[in-house]
């Protein structure tokens, strides 16, 4: 136990952001450098040793948390790490994006604000970084079997690299134009600058995973040639098909799907574009969604220098408090105050679109929504509640319905779909293709990153079995697992 009465004596401390006036000139994380490790130790200590640590289920990698919390308080960060990689291939990722359902687990929480798990957790890979203690992990030897992956996802990327380390030959293709698919894309350089992706790659080409880029299965190479030309593969293809918005005047200019508007905002960012083709420069902004990806639109927006942003939620605001039917350990739906929604605009609970309106050329200027409520469990308009609000660029942040069906990857497989449309597998993440696995989103549906990084991992422990009649890899999870994070 790092600190018997640590959680006694010091209270939570968060990471310290950078003032808002700042951080919205420019794309760098909005944390204040260095400004953890010194208050880091003190915060691991408040980790209670509980007996029965929660925290484990409640991640779906079944991180350690309670072992490198006590190396972290003790600043033994060789140890520390070596705890973290044990069972996360990438926590410099999960540190800075995963919602932390193992924060809403901890024993702590119960009656006082949890252990910073997320916190502790980046400063020590961010420490391992900076002293060298991460290396490449080669394997000693080759088996001479060989696998593909499709996608460069962060399940992807988990399941060629335990696969490369169990010693097969991996090969990764992406049908971008560099590594990371949604890590690289998706997210904004404010929430993860893509340095920490390309020391990864980095890490994992020395280790020899090989990469194409600019390749789609399904379009350039016919799905059942390249499962001709491997001994295994892994669908990391993600759940990719955004949820539209089927109302009147959804096809005029300035409306858009989030991941239409946030790549091209990464890609200034990598030196492709010197101004984004799609822009909230001047604009009155609109992002429909409330949820992380409605909120890394409403960041861009500001750093865009938007005229106004504004974001529209379905449902009703959350509680700050937990809610009856969803007691401690489960992962509650709090309401969540983002960098980015520090960083000014408008969020609108309750209300639905009802329709668009234009201008002469066809570009949108207006937004009609009225306020919703639910009777009886149904969905209904409260009569008189109807409004416009400018509107002059919107952003779609709805979701994702499922996997690409357009691109032939599913069809020239003949893989069978689940009730939900999400690519079926069994306890081995292998389809119903011999050879064929599946993980992450392909398979699970939108989700968090945690849980694809689980599922690469269980799917290669899959693979290596497929391929060699046994395995060592670890599998955190089976492809029916929920823990305790819904």
């Amino acid at each position: 136990m790092a600190d018997p009465k640590g959680f006694l004596n010091h209270g939570r401390e968060v990471a310290k952001t950078r003032p808002v006036g700042e951080r919205v000139r420019d794309w760098n994380e909005v944390y204040v450098p260095g400004s953890l490790l010194p208050i880091i130790s003190q915060q691991a200590s408040r980790c209670m040793d509980c007996g029965i640590p929660f925290c484990h289920n409640g991640c779906p990698l079944g991180n350690l948390i309670p072992e490198w919390n006590d190396y972290a308080y003790r600043e033994d960060w060789q140890a520390a790490q070596e705890r973290l990689h044990a069972t996360n291939n990438f926590p410099e990722f999960t540190g800075r994006l995963c919602p932390a359902p193992c924060e809403s687990a901890c024993v702590l929480g119960i009656n006082q604000p949890a252990v910073t798990i997320k916190n502790v957790e980046v400063s020590i890979i961010d420490k391992a970084w900076e002293t060298g203690d991460v290396a490449p992990q080669a394997p000693e030897r080759l088996s001479g079997k060989t696998v593909a992956v499709i996608g460069s996802g962060p399940a992807g990327l988990a399941a060629a690299q335990q696969l490369t380390r169990a010693g097969h030959t991996v090969a990764v293709y992406e049908r971008a134009d560099r590594i990371g698919g949604l890590l690289r894309y998706g997210i904004p350089e404010f929430k993860m600058e893509k340095r920490h992706i390309n020391r990864r790659i980095e890490q994992m080409r020395a280790e020899g995973t090989k990469f194409r880029t600019g390749m789609e299965i399904g379009r350039d190479i016919d799905a059942m040639k390249l499962r001709k030309r491997y001994d295994a593969v892994v669908i990391a293809a993600g759940a990719t098909i955004s949820r539209d918005l089927p109302v009147p005047g959804r096809d005029l200019n300035g409306i858009h799907f989030a991941m239409e508007y946030l790549p091209l905002a990464n890609k200034v960012q990598e030196g492709d574009f010197v101004a984004p083709p799609i822009t909230a420069e001047g604009k009155h902004v609109v992002v429909i969604g409330g949820g992380d990806t409605g909120a890394d639109c409403v960041g861009t927006a500001h750093r865009q220098g938007a005229a106004s942003v504004t974001q529209l939620e379905i449902m009703p605001k959350p509680g700050e408090d937990r809610a009856p039917h969803q007691p401690w350990p489960t992962f509650p739906m709090l309401y969540k105050v983002t960098s980015a929604h520090e960083e000014g605009g408008e969020r609108v609970y309750s209300v639905s679109t009802t329709h668009f309106e234009g201008d002469e050329d066809g570009n949108v200027q207006f937004l009609h929504l009225v306020e919703v409520e639910f009777i009886d469990g149904k969905l209904t308009q409260k009569p008189g509640t109807e409004r416009k609000i400018p509107a002059q660029l919107v952003t779609l942040a709805m979701g994702f319905t499922g996997t690409d069906r357009e691109n032939g990857l599913v069809d020239q497989f003949a893989l069978e779909l689940d009730e939900r449309g999400n690519i079926a597998r069994d306890a081995d993440f292998q389809t119903n293709v011999p050879g064929v696995f599946v993980a992450g989103d392909a398979g699970r549906g939108q989700s968090l990153i945690v849980w694809a990084i689980a599922e690469g991992r269980s799917a290669a422990r899959g693979v290596d079995r497929f391929l060699t009649g046994a395995s060592d890899r670890p599998a955190p999870i089976r492809p029916t697992d929920r823990a305790l994070t819904v």
